[in-house]
């Protein structure tokens, strides 16, 4: 059976649920978006789901970011990734491409379930990291200056930590989040700082 995972931001305005079949909250991310949009020590963990079980109370309080990212010539392009937060208390909850249309990868930060213990940690976007940002390496832990070679679905797997589908509706609030018709206004702000 999946793992629901119950989340909401800081001011409690939003609210959600989602289910997934990875909740280990193995991997830390120190690429300077998820450092600086919901990574206080530094980097930030994203977890996976099922993007259509994420049900959702208090949506007018929804926001989203994209990303502008820079190649190496310096052209800028803005990336697919919505990044949602509260426009209240600008809590980080999740984000979604729609390039991957059936995840959703909430942010650990934002999970107010208990989860699991990860066996091991990935540590990823190194090259990025800020320089004050010292990782805690254990033993056996792996690490990447940019993307590790397994998924997040893989990385389960391999360990027999994938949780499989859960049968019926667990869902016991909100609606079901539709992403053709979230509101597209905010969805498109550039970071300029």
């Amino acid at each position: 059976m999946t793992m629901t995972l119950s989340g909401s931001c800081r001011c409690s305005a939003i609210r959600f649920q989602v289910e997934s079949h990875t909740p280990y909250p193995y991997q830390l991310c120190y690429c300077s978006i998820c450092r600086k949009t919901a990574g206080g020590g530094g980097f930030a963990i994203n977890l996976g789901a099922v993007a259509n079980t994420l049900a959702v109370e208090g949506r007018e309080a929804l926001s989203i970011y994209r990303a502008e990212i820079a190649d190496d010539q310096g052209h800028c392009a803005t990336s697919e990734g919505q990044r949602h937060f509260c426009r209240h208390c600008a809590a980080a909850l999740w984000l979604f491409d729609p390039r991957w249309p059936d995840l959703v990868h909430p942010f650990a930060s934002a999970i107010d379930s208990e989860l699991p213990i990860p066996p091991t940690r990935v540590h990823m976007m190194l090259g990025s990291r800020a320089g004050w940002a010292e990782p805690v390496i254990g033993p056996h832990d792996q690490c990447f200056d940019e993307y590790p070679e397994q998924s997040i679905e893989e990385w389960h797997r391999t360990r027999d930590l994938w949780i499989p589908r859960r049968i019926g509706n667990s869902r016991t609030f909100g609606r079901l989040l539709d992403y053709r018709s979230v509101d597209r206004r905010n969805s498109n702000r550039k970071h300029t700082g």
